[in-house]
This record gives structure tokens, sequence and C-alpha cells, in this order.
């Protein structure tokens, strides 16, 4: 049964389908029964991906790959690229149009919430050619209880 892989169609400039892939992949999640700490950590992330495809990238495509202890998402867009990640990476600094922001987006939280909800963050990015983001979050699950003595 696993591993699971989901793809997801991200449309450029469509905040009213913005969500749905992941949407899709919490609901894919839930079903698994994964820790419901670990469900949500991977949908914000998703989510805040996804809006960055929607907003600055002209949309793009989702691959998720869920494992036994962990999902791995990837979002790959064909848009402006990165040209300078530590300032993307700031809280605050965003480059989303005013149409964006006063829908209530481009705050320039993005790239920080998906690095505080993932176990790790890969940016491959190229200026003129497009952004890759893989998003890893791990399943942590409670140790195991130490067995009692022995009668």
């Amino acid at each position: 049964m696993l591993p699971v892989h989901l793809q997801f169609p991200i449309r450029g400039g469509d905040f009213h389908s913005a969500g749905e892939a992941s949407s899709g992949m919490k609901k894919a999640l839930s079903k698994l029964g994964v820790d419901p700490s670990a469900v949500k950590r991977a949908s914000v992330a998703m989510y805040e991906a996804e809006i960055n495809a929607v907003i600055h990238a002209g949309g793009g495509e989702a691959d998720v790959e869920i494992f036994a202890d962990r999902v791995s998402i990837v979002i790959r867009d064909h848009g402006p690229g990165i040209p300078d990640v530590g300032l993307a990476m700031q809280e605050g600094w965003s480059t989303a149009p005013d149409a964006a922001r006063e829908m209530g987006f481009g705050a320039g939280m993005g790239l920080p919430n998906i690095q505080r909800n993932a176990d790790d963050l890969t940016i491959d990015t190229r200026v003129g050619e497009g952004t890759a983001l893989t998003i890893l979050v791990r399943f942590h699950r409670p140790a195991p209880t130490a067995p009692g003595p022995e009668a």
C-alpha cells in the first residue's frame, strides 16, 4: 500500500483553487492514520509552497510521496526563480504584487513558515527558470514504553 504517490496541478493566479493540493494531501494523510500534528505541519508547509507558486510563479505542480515514516512534498514551478534565497527567508520580506496583498496574501511569511514546519527544506532555484521546493516532514511517533518490572 505504501508508498502513496499523489500529483496535483497548481494554477497560477487562481486564488479560488489555491489550497486544493494541500487539502488533498491532508485528506490522504488523515485516512492513513498519520499523527495529527504531522498532518498539520505537512499541510501548512505545502499550503505555503502552493500559495507561493500561485502568487509568484504562474503555477506549477505538486508531487507528494507518503511513506510509513514521512511525507516528501516537491513543488515545482516555472516562474522567475528566487534571486536571493537568504533575503526571501527573512520574515516579512515579500515580492507579492498589490493584488495578492489586497486579498491577505504576500505577508512575507511563506518560506519562513515552510522552514518552521518542515524537518528538512531544500530550495533549488534558478533565476529565469523556476524553483523546486522539496519539503520533508517526518511522522514522529511516541517512544515505546519501557516494559514494566517482571514479577
